[in-house]
Order: C-alpha cells, then sequence, then structure tokens
C-alpha cells in the first residue's frame, strides 16, 4: 500500500502533517511527532509583531487590525511573552533539521511585507523546506474595500515569491467574499499551495471583571465540513497544492480530505487533546480503511469525492442547501 503524497513539491511518506502549534516548539516533541508517523510538520509561527516590536506601528496594529491567531498564548500579547524570537526561531530551525529527517516547514504569522522580506530569506538560509504564510487581516476602516483588503494578501505574497525560492503556502481564512476567485488570484501570483482554514479564536466578554477576555476553543470533526467543501470545489481549478487544516481528528476525517482532494491533512487540535501519540491511530485508521475498500495508494483516493469526481456536483453548492434543509424538515415532524 502507497501512502505517499506529494505537498509544495516535497515528496511526503504519508498525507499526515502536524500544523503551527506549541508542539513544534520542543525538538524533543518534533521528534516524537516523527516517531508517531508525521510526514512534514510546520513549526510555530514567528509573528510580525516580534519583528517589528521596537518601531511604533506595533501598538497601532495590534490594537486595532489584529484578530487573536491559534498559536498565540495570549490575546495581543506583549513581545516578552513570544516563546521564540526571530534569532531563537532561525535556530530552532537549524537545530529541527539536523535532528528530524521529515520536512520542515517555517510559518509567518502577520499581513504586512515590513520585516518579513528580510526573516523569510533568513528562514530559507536556515533549511527549511517551505514556508507557510499565516496572513490574516481584520478590516475595521469601513472605508477600506474587500479589493484593497484582497490586495494585501497579494501583495505580501509577490513580494515574498520574489525573494525566497522555496516553495511558499498561504494559508487562508474563510471570509473572502469570493473564495474561489481569491486562491485562483494567490496561484498567479505563486502561491504554491494553500492550507484551509485557518481558525481564529474570537474573543469573548467577562461579564464578571467587565472585560473583553480571549477564549480558546479546540476544534472538531465538525470543523472540517467547511474547508472539505472548498477544497472539493477548488481541486482540478486550481494548480496548486491544497492542504485541510480544521476538524481533523479521526482517520475518517484525514480521509474525507484526501477524497476532497488535499494532498495532506493537517492536525493541530487532536494532537493537544489526545497527545502525539494519537497521529499513529490515525495513520492505522487510514491503512485499515484503505485495505478493507480495496485501494492501493492515496493517489487512488485523492479527489474521488471532488466536485469534479462525484456524480452530482450541486451537492456542493445552493442545491444541497435545499436538499438538506428539506432532509431536516421531514425528520423534525
Amino acid at each position: 500500500m502507497d501512502l505517499s503524497t506529494t505537498y509544495l513539491g516535497l515528496c511526503l511518506k504519508n498525507p499526515l502533517v502536524p500544523s503551527s502549534s506549541p508542539l513544534g516548539e520542543e525538538i524533543d516533541k518534533i521528534k516524537a511527532l516523527e516517531d508517531a508517523g508525521a510526514s512534514a510538520i510546520v513549526l510555530p509561527s514567528l509573528f510580525e509583531e516580534q519583528l517589528t516590536h521596537e518601531t511604533l506601528e506595533l501598538n497601532y496594529y495590534t490594537s486595532y487590525h489584529y484578530e487573536w491567531f491559534p498559536e498565540a498564548l495570549s490575546y495581543f500579547p506583549e513581545p516578552k511573552e513570544y516563546h521564540l524570537g526571530p534569532e531563537e526561531y532561525l535556530k530552532h530551525i537549524r537545530k529541527a533539521k539536523e535532528s528530524v529527517d521529515i520536512p520542515i516547514i517555517a510559518s509567518l504569522n502577520g499581513v504586512t511585507v515590513g520585516g518579513w522580506l528580510k526573516i523569510a530569506e533568513q528562514i530559507e538560509e536556515a533549511g527549511a523546506d517551505a514556508l507557510e504564510l499565516n496572513a490574516y487581516y481584520l478590516p475595521t476602516n469601513p472605508n477600506l474595500s474587500g479589493t484593497r483588503v484582497e490586495a494585501l494578501y497579494l501583495d505580501l505574497l509577490r513580494a515574498m515569491k520574489q525573494r525566497v525560492r522555496i516553495p511558499l503556502a498561504m494559508k487562508l481564512n474563510p471570509y473572502f467574499s469570493s473564495t474561489a476567485a481569491m486562491a485562483k488570484a494567490l496561484v498567479e501570483a505563486g502561491a504554491d499551495g494553500l492550507v484551509l482554514f485557518n481558525r481564529f479564536y474570537q474573543p469573548d466578554f467577562d461579564l464578571e471583571n467587565l472585560e473583553v477576555v480571549p477564549q480558546i476553543t479546540l476544534s472538531t470533526s465538525d470543523d472540517l465540513r467547511l474547508p472539505l467543501r472548498w477544497v472539493a470545489i477548488l481541486y482540478s481549478r486550481i494548480s496548486c497544492s491544497l492542504a485541510i487544516t480544521s476538524g481533523i481528528h479521526t482517520a475518517e476525517d484525514a480521509i474525507k480530505a484526501l477524497m476532497a482532494g488535499a494532498d495532506v491533512a493537517m492536525l493541530c487540535s487532536a494532537l493537544l487533546r489526545n497527545g502525539i501519540a494519537h497521529l499513529s491511530t490515525i495513520l492505522r485508521g487510514i491503512e485499515a480503511w484503505m485495505e478493507k475498500k480495496e485501494y492501493i495508494s492515496i493517489g487512488q483516493l485523492k479527489g474521488s469525492m471532488s466536485q469534479k469526481s462525484v456524480e452530482d456536483p450541486a451537492a456542493f453548492e445552493r442545491a444541497n442547501y435545499m436538499k438538506s434543509l428539506h432532509s431536516f424538515r421531514e425528520k423534525a415532524l
């Protein structure tokens, strides 16, 4: 049975890739992930704030524009709270490359070009096999058009593409007015892969202390549905690698991601909740299911349930909405 897949031009032994999370902060855990079967690993993000915290812009951007990110440890953290600064991050990449045989994918989190270009070059020099651009912009200005917001992503990607040679993946949120058009534009701008979708933990209200507080909620398998739908729609329509990074908790979840058309299934919450060894459980489950269904390779599985491949392509669009409502109404009566 051939479990190999290709992601960002990297030949991977299987499709399970731990996404950016605290699990990648320690070399021992990176080794444990490799031992459990991880085919590559995305390191925790280096945040734009870490590169610009000495400038006056930091306070403006963090208090006015940014949402809270999954890899952050607190809401709008102070620079001292980051675990790895730029220099430490580069050393961490080098140490990880020396310690394991699987590809190491670095991650940058922010939205402006700023110091990203220089650090991206240094990340490449440190030996990272690829770079994930985790860009997110919360447009609070009502005079800022959606077109301009999209241009921020495209400008960032184009600038990065001119400076580094390693593959670039764009990690997206699901809030664009036209996800398919934005995906196409990013590929045309040079994206080697798209990661769908980033989960942003929204702030909550503390009614006792009357404060706005961060709320950490790990994903569940239900969160898979949104990226599953869009990967199934985008598969074969755009020429780049595709990754699903939300809601992968079981072997069944990973299989669904592959059948939709994803090259890899990325895990975070499942490993934080169940431990690193859970990756091995998922991998064995994939093998058992493929053997039972007589699949001989991931390539045979991939995209088999995409919109292009299913008998009823409308199932991914408005027709399915109407069918779902009708089905729910029948059950309720």
